[in-house]
């Protein structure tokens, strides 16, 4: 034998630890080597004999072996071949087993492991020849049964075994090639006779043999089972044919749904049909027809040619909106007009609305109104802080979860093919990289589009054209242009206190009564009560806030009403029961300064809440010409500062100033209330006046409040909000007002009340507004100046502006 031939002796060589196989003599193995600690083992191979020794670990889960995690015995082999990764860090190696040897010495000094070993050849047989040529023999029978039936090795490799001769040859080359646990291999390397050998290897191979007849019994009962189950299922498809019943037929079932239908485009049912014809092909279980199944009830629970008929009473529709709503005529005026169309021309489909206003001014509930007067089913989507175009349009049918969008759910929850959608909060759609939604509402809100639109989900077209679309926003500032321009924009201003406090007697209060189940004459509540509670607790421009007081005020009945022990209880609000009930007032009457003081001029603005008064405050020092502007101010108002002080310097000269002052002195331009961030068009004429006040030392007058833009040249240009503006004056008790000339045709959108108490001034150049403003007439002859346009209170008309 070749091992018997090798001498016994020691030679130091590198170690390298296997995980789950082992490496016999006379063997080729192949493996491949990632740890830092191998490669090191198999570089120093490398550079040396090329000889390294390969043991097997006891654990193969050690990632760092020790001497006590590796087996004593193991083989010296040659590298034949090794095949590197490009970065180095591992590679395939192929070796030849040489020798068995056991471990005399362990050392770990160094980035890898080497060994002192010491050769171990296979001890004298104490069976007979005749004995070991049988045990060899019954290892190779049971091996050639163990290829046939793992069908894993080829016949060829017996005929290998046979043509070598060689009996410790044999039992190696079939230990290395039967599946057998790494710890069963370590046993048949360590085993020195070779009788004993080939018997615990014929032992093992036995066990395997059983193992793979187990194995195959038990497929055979698998298969036996699953044929059983298939034919049980085409017996029940069988069944059902014998039956007849067309219920339990699945396919007929959808086909006869799509049928009864009746689609005008045929182009959609035969689109359905061969849906159906997919779902049949499809085996049974499988994931695609799991998808077909809801794409195919989707389609069928969409309302085909289901319509709700519209029964327009114009006068039923004006008392709906008229109970429902107080004011905003406008809105009603538009929507009764659309209705007028509709009861004339069926077939005509309008613009779509877009109801933009502040909050809380009933921009929602106009719409729910508008459904209820023409009896059309209601949907309602909000669309803020939506990011996601699949919103809209769904997603791919072949997604995982997939679904429609939002546009078809509403159609199908509605019903109808024609209801009227609410798409709230239009104006706070959002961006990002799932797609731009805003732009998807495009063909949605589009009349010349919409009776074709695709759903990604459907993908077939379906017709919006009936569906009356109705869009809410608080501004139009940050609605897409050309969205926009598919709307037709009606504005709902901010209430008046007159108009809140008849909302509250007849709406708010009644309504809050109701929700909290309390009678009329268990609580009443003043209107001066209504009013304090307008002016000093809410400040808002719709009726939310109010709403949400009044509630609070019917809780503290409530209460009372269930603990008070008299026979007929009332619970009876005053003014002067406010501080009681509702605790201190929020917000204090914006009061006018009762004197005239220099450099201070207030000014008119617009917030999303409603109009407030904006004071505007200028000092001049001496210095070196430095602008200061403070108070939290935006990119507009910055440039309308800077615009004011050109405007005052190119007329320094006939305002009996120094021309050189912005060289000599320092100016401090400020807006109180510096932590609210202010920005707008409207502010240049309040900081023109509040300028030349700091510099001529002569105060402006302190009922009079301003709103409009200047430009370098002094014209006065027209703003916006002025409904809004009109009323903070008012409440501010401010007495005259000055605004752009071109603004006079909104005075007729102004409510009466307002009218009447304030007294209007027209400018169309700053010159005009400066003898109005300051006391007498000191910075222009009176002659020369043009006059501004004087409107009569409680008067405005278009003859009238135009009048010069």
């Amino acid at each position: 034998m070749k091992e018997n031939e090798e001498k016994k002796s020691t030679i130091r060589l590198p170690l390298l630890a296997l995980r789950g196989i082992t490496a016999f003599p006379q063997m080729l193995l192949s493996f491949d080597i990632e740890r830092p600690q191998s490669m090191a083992a198999l570089n120093a191979a490398m550079e040396g004999s090329h000889r390294i020794f390969l043991v097997t670990q006891k654990d193969i889960a050690c990632d760092i072996p020790g001497k006590e995690d590796l087996f004593e015995f193991g083989t010296v082999c040659r590298i034949k071949q090794q095949l590197r990764q490009s970065n180095g860090t591992a590679a395939r190696v192929m070796v030849e087993g040489i020798s068995r040897a056991k471990i005399v010495h362990l050392y770990s000094e160094a980035a890898y492991l080497y060994a002192d070993v010491e050769s171990v050849p296979d001890q004298a047989d104490p069976c007979s020849a005749d004995e070991l040529e049988a045990r060899v023999r019954l290892c190779i029978n049971l091996f050639e049964e163990y290829i046939n039936k793992t069908e894993s090795g080829s016949p060829d490799a017996v005929l290998n075994i046979l043509s070598n001769g060689d009996q410790a040859y044999a039992s190696y080359f079939i230990a290395n090639s039967v599946r057998l646990e790494y710890q069963d291999k370590q046993k048949i390397l360590e085993q020195r006779i070779l009788s004993q050998r080939l018997q615990d290897l014929s032992a093992m191979i036995n066990r395997e043999l059983n193992i793979l007849a187990i194995e195959q019994e038990l497929s055979e009962k698998t298969n036996t089972q699953m044929n059983k189950n298939q034919r049980d299922y085409y017996l029940r498809e069988e069944m059902k044919l014998i039956d007849g019943d067309e219920d339990l037929d699945e396919i007929e079932t959808y086909r006869s749904k799509i049928l009864n239908l009746h689609i005008r485009d045929k182009e959609v049912e035969d689109k359905l049909l061969k849906e159906v014809r997919n779902l049949e092909k499809q085996p049974f279980g499988s994931a695609e027809s799991s998808v077909l199944r809801n794409y195919l009830d989707v389609c069928l629970s969409l309302p085909w040619n289901v319509e709700t008929e519209e029964n327009i009473d114009l006068e039923k529709a004006r008392k709906i909106l008229d109970a429902d709503h107080f004011g905003l005529e406008k809105v009603k005026e538009r929507v009764l007009e659309y209705l007028a169309v509709k009861k004339i021309a069926p077939n005509y489909n309008g613009n779509i609305l877009c109801l933009v206003g502040p909050p809380g001014t009933g921009k929602t509930s106009v719409a729910m109104s508008i459904a209820h007067a023409t009896q059309r089913k209601l949907v309602r989507i909000s669309l803020g802080g939506v990011h996601d175009e699949a919103e809209i349009r769904g997603h791919r049918k072949t997604y995982i979860g997939a679904m429609p969008g939002r546009i078809i759910n509403g159609i199908i929850q509605a019903k109808s093919s024609n209801p009227l959608f609410v798409l709230d909060e239009i104006d706070k759609i959002g961006t990002d990289y799932r797609g731009d939604p805003a732009s998807a509402l495009l063909e949605v809100l589009d009349g010349e589009q919409n009776s074709t639109f695709r759903d990604n989900y459907l993908e077939i077209p379906w017709d919006l054209s009936k569906v009356f679309f109705i869009t809410t926003a608080n501004t139009t500032s940050t609605i897409p242009r050309a969205l926009l321009d598919r709307m037709e924009v009606i504005e709902l201003s901010s209430y008046t206190d007159e108009e809140k406090l008849q909302i509250a007697k007849h709406y708010l209060v009644p309504k809050q009564r109701k929700k909290h189940n309390i009678a009329t004459r268990q609580l009443r509540i003043s209107d001066a009560a209504i009013r304090d509670i307008i002016s000093l607790y809410t400040r808002e421009s719709g009726v939310r806030v109010l709403e949400r007081e009044i509630q609070n005020i019917c809780r503290k009945a409530a209460s009372y009403l269930t603990t008070t022990k008299e026979e007929n209880p009332a619970f009876s609000v005053r003014r002067s029961d406010l501080n009681k009930v509702l605790g201190p007032a929020k917000y204090l009457d914006e009061e006018v300064q009762k004197k005239d003081i220099v450099g201070l001029v207030k000014g008119l603005a617009w917030t999303e809440v409603g109009g407030t008064t904006l004071d505007v405050e200028v000092a001049v020092m001496d210095g070196t010409g430095k602008i200061e502007l403070t108070g939290n101010l935006g990119d507009v108002m910055k440039e309308s500062a800077k615009a004011a002080v050109t405007c005052i310097r190119s007329r320094a000269t006939e305002l009996n100033i120094d021309p050189d002052f912005y060289k000599t002195k320092d100016i401090h331009i400020h807006f109180p209330e510096g932590a609210i961030p202010k920005d707008g068009p409207s502010a240049g004429i309040t900081i023109c006046h509040a300028l030349l006040s700091a510099l001529t030392d002569v105060p402006v007058h302190h009922d009079v409040s301003m709103t409009g833009e200047i430009t370098l040249r002094g014209r006065v240009m027209a703003i916006g909000g002025l409904k809004e503006k009109t009323m903070a004056a008012l409440r501010a008790g401010v007495k005259t007002v000055l605004i752009p000339k071109d603004n006079v045709k909104d005075l007729e959108e102004i409510d009466q009340t307002v009218r009447s108490k304030l007294h209007f001034i027209a400018v169309e150049t700053i010159d005009e507004a400066f003898p109005v403003s300051f006391s007498g007439n000191v910075f222009r002859n009176p002659k020369e100046a043009k006059q501004p346009l004087e409107i009569p209170q409680g008067k405005c008309s278009r003859n009238l502006a135009l009048r010069q």
